[in-house]
């Protein structure tokens, strides 16, 4: 038989957590972001469940290629915009909106010779510093593509760096409605934190599109303050295997390379056919939560390539086969949101979905 770890994609929680997008920004459109192969789920895997969207937004030109194969007519905007004077060449063909964010890209589209006008979103830098033209070199900006002949529409864009905490976004607000102030083009500001903490409330946040990306996935963008049963949202993909052995330990004996944990009284343990080359965080260390048979429990010493240990001690009856949820759905019920393996790993959602290896197999269910 095959090893048994594989991952799941829930595709009723992808069109239940756009929905959710769509709820927390009402009369705003919606762009479903699905950058990194649709944060490691697939563009492929998720279309279909996504397709509600208003439009598509991500980085690669290939992806962008891809969805106008799944047969995708409407928007899709490429959140860093062209990369070199070529890439315009398929913006045309393949009718992409794209992001402008420095002089050089808006040079390339002088020199491009094009007979459909392009869409395109000018990004302000409000405080994030990383893309984006400097509020005082913006109103030039789009002075020069507004007489360019190959430009069409002019919308504008910025990217919050604290809509997930305390800071916040009202400074960046402010730069924002400065810059584009009298500009006429719809606007674009809002993450998936700040769709769902503000954007309800504060028409100047909503604004006309919104830019949900991890949501989308079941992750809360501001996990720990708050978790997905509080945002109403579901999880997106499950990291499932079995345990292929159990090991009865004495005090005193120690588990996994480098010895990292040692018993303190008679233990049972259980060897999970999953480790850090499925895409399980190498550095996630005792105690980070796993289910077996949907209970939950935790992992002890360290992750190794193929396997990783987990504690049986609050579930005493289970052998081989038993199935192990390394994060999503399990069992009866049973949910470990991907963003408490996370934590414990010091790390992010982001980041154990987008790592997921080659090597899983993934279901669409």
């Amino acid at each position: 038989m095959p090893r048994p770890i594989q991952a799941l994609i829930h595709t009723d929680a992808l069109t239940h957590n756009l929905a959710r997008a769509r709820d927390a920004a009402p009369d705003a459109r919606v762009w479903a972001v699905v950058k990194a192969n649709a944060y490691g789920h697939g563009i492929e895997r998720v279309f279909q469940a996504l397709r509600g969207a208003d439009g598509f937004a991500l980085l690669d030109l290939d992806e962008a290629r891809r969805l106008r194969e799944l047969d995708w007519r409407g928007p899709i905007l490429l959140l860093e915009g062209c990369f070199e004077p070529r890439d315009l060449e398929l913006c045309s063909r393949l009718d992409l909106w794209h992001v402008i964010h420095r002089e050089a890209q808006i040079d390339w589209l002088a020199a491009h010779k094009t007979q459909q006008p392009h869409r395109v979103f000018l990004k302000l830098n409000s405080g994030m510093n990383r893309l984006g033209l400097r509020p005082q070199a913006f109103r030039s900006a789009w002075a020069r593509l507004n007489a360019l002949p190959q430009v069409d529409e002019i919308s504008f864009v910025t990217h919050f760096a604290d809509a997930d905490g305390p800071r916040g976004v009202e400074p960046q607000v402010q730069r924002f409605l400065e810059a584009t102030a009298d500009l006429p083009g719809e606007r674009s500001l809002s993450n998936s934190a700040a769709t769902l903490r503000l954007a309800g409330t504060d028409a100047r946040v909503r604004a006309d599109w919104v830019r949900p990306g991890i949501m989308v996935y079941g992750s809360a963008p501001d996990f720990p303050e708050n978790d997905i049963a509080h945002w109403g949202l579901q999880p997106t993909m499950t990291l499932r295997s079995q345990l292929i052995a159990v090991q009865q330990l004495q005090p005193g004996e120690t588990v996994g390379y480098g010895s990292t944990f040692t018993t303190q009284q008679p233990m049972r343990i259980g060897v999970v056919a999953c480790g850090y080359a499925d895409g399980y965080p190498r550095h996630a260390g005792t105690g980070t939560p796993v289910l077996v048979e949907g209970v939950r429990t935790r992992t002890l010493g360290r992750v190794s390539m193929d396997m990783l240990a987990v504690d049986l001690s609050p579930v005493p009856a289970a052998q081989p086969g038993a199935e192990v949820t390394l994060w999503g759905r399990g069992p009866r019920g049973a949910v470990l949101p991907i963003d408490e393996v996370a934590q414990a790993a010091g790390t992010l959602g982001y980041e154990l979905m987008c790592a997921l290896a080659l090597r899983v197999p993934v279901l669409t269910v």
